[in-house]
């Protein structure tokens, strides 16, 4: 099967460009710089050059696939603040909306990641995000407006991310931890720490986004996790005994001062989410190391 990548050269998209072509896949990757396209060539993927917000190319590198993995995100707003970030989630919504126009009547597959909603309680495949709550009118629909490609003939599957996805080249969460326990001499959880954080290896998750190209019934909704839930307390805990430093107890409402942009995720969420019927549905089965255990290598301190 010919896959266009968008993402393609990103911590996640980089690995399921290798998990495809090691399947047998033929890839096309979308790159953005001279750099993207080289990193592209040197793994034997072909080069679609163009953005996410150039819809012309989306949907030329959708017309030229036998499916479409779509893996791109304007990272740089996750630190940006609220704005930036409804900005980006919009950028990602007329991408979404470019190649499934593409797709429409193909019956072919087109899998998109997304994150889930928070609950406060233990999320699976099976529940959605509350669309209607003052607090989602702001937020575009990106998995719900993907799920409905469905009805227009795409074998459309949504994979949720957690909010770490790790392994050797992690620029996300929890190097921000670290940096942050590094700069204030102490590696902090708030309250008892009891509060949990769902995870999962990188490999792991391009494995299960190869799957989803080639088995995902229209309309899955996937959930890419392999750490139902670590508890935040042992995190700070690996943090602090390799950078030697103490673990310390803040109050929840001091977590947004101590963590920055970063607090809001880890200062308070309760966030486990489920991927039993994943693996039951897919044949998944996560095989890398657990987020403690990938934390407890040398890689995330070196520097």
């Amino acid at each position: 099967m010919k896959v266009f990548v968008t993402g393609a050269t990103g911590f996640i998209g980089s690995a399921i460009v290798r998990e495809l072509i090691e399947a047998g896949h033929e890839v096309l990757g979308l790159a953005r710089t001279d750099a993207a396209a080289a990193s592209l060539t040197a793994v034997g993927a072909q080069v679609h050059r163009g953005t996410l917000v150039d819809l012309d190319s989306l949907g030329s590198g959708a017309a030229a696939a036998d499916g479409v993995i779509h893996a791109a995100f304007m990272t740089e707003a996750l630190a940006g603040g609220p704005s930036a970030f409804v900005e980006a989630g919009q950028a990602e919504l007329r991408a979404i909306k470019a190649i499934g126009a593409v797709l429409a009547g193909s019956g072919r597959p087109f899998v998109v990641t997304s994150v889930g909603p928070v609950l406060g309680r233990l999320l699976t495949e099976e529940d959605t995000r509350d669309t209607s709550s003052a607090a989602a009118t702001h937020v575009p629909r990106n998995p719900e407006v993907a799920l409905e490609l469905s009805a227009r003939d795409v074998r459309v599957s949504v994979v949720r991310l957690p909010p770490s996805v790790h392994g050797e080249g992690d620029h996300g969460f929890v190097p921000a931890l670290i940096g942050i326990a590094r700069a204030k001499g102490a590696s902090a959880y708030p309250g008892d720490g009891s509060n949990r954080w769902p995870a999962v290896h990188r490999l792991d998750a391009a494995h299960l986004f190869c799957l989803a190209l080639e088995k995902a019934t229209a309309g899955s909704v996937l959930h890419a996790v392999a750490d139902e839930g670590v508890p935040v307390r042992e995190i700070a805990g690996v943090i602090g005994r390799h950078l030697g430093v103490p673990n310390v107890s803040l109050p929840v409402e001091e977590a947004g001062d101590h963590f920055g942009w970063i607090g809001n995720f880890f200062g308070s969420m309760d966030y486990p989410i489920s991927s039993a019927l994943t693996r039951e549905r897919l044949g998944w089965h996560p095989v890398q190391p657990s987020l403690l255990e990938d934390l407890d290598q040398d890689h995330y301190f070196k520097g």
